[in-house]
């Protein structure tokens, strides 16, 4: 059976809401996932950041607060470590924010925002998606 793909929209990453970035890489380095050796400041967000593959084109992301106001403490105070959100890329962040707008979907940010790695991202709000909170993203143009 051959899998469908898609035209648009690609998983690019499974993030995970962490206290400790360090503490939490080696859980996921135990089960052989390798990150990239940099761990990025995400100043806009107040977070700190580290990837690693899990195939061509997933990762898992790590994301650790770095203030009481950022949103990954918010959501580690009310909900606890874990699963924060799924991100998938798309080759237009803007057509793919116009196309989901007119479809109903709400999303946090009036327009895509600079994220980790230099990538243009939105985040759909959870009430439009049944609870669970996605981000879209566009890769840099090189």
């Amino acid at each position: 059976m051959s899998l469908p793909e898609l035209q648009d929209l690609i998983l690019d990453h499974i993030a995970i809401a962490v206290k400790d970035i360090t503490v939490s890489k080696k859980i996921y380095e135990d089960l052989g996932l390798v990150f990239a050796p940099e761990i990025e400041e995400v100043k806009e967000q107040k977070v700190l950041t580290a990837f690693a593959h899990i195939d061509v084109n997933a990762h898992i992301e790590l994301l650790e607060a770095t203030s009481e106001e950022s949103a990954i403490h918010k959501f580690i105070q009310n909900k606890g470590e874990g699963v924060h959100h799924l991100c998938f890329k798309t080759p237009d962040i803007k057509a793919k924010t116009e196309e989901l707008t007119q479809k109903g979907y709400k999303f946090i940010y009036p327009a895509p925002r600079l994220g980790a790695g230099g990538c243009w991202v939105n985040f759909i709000h959870p009430k439009s998606t049944g609870g669970v909170l996605i981000e879209i993203s566009q890769r840099p143009i090189k």
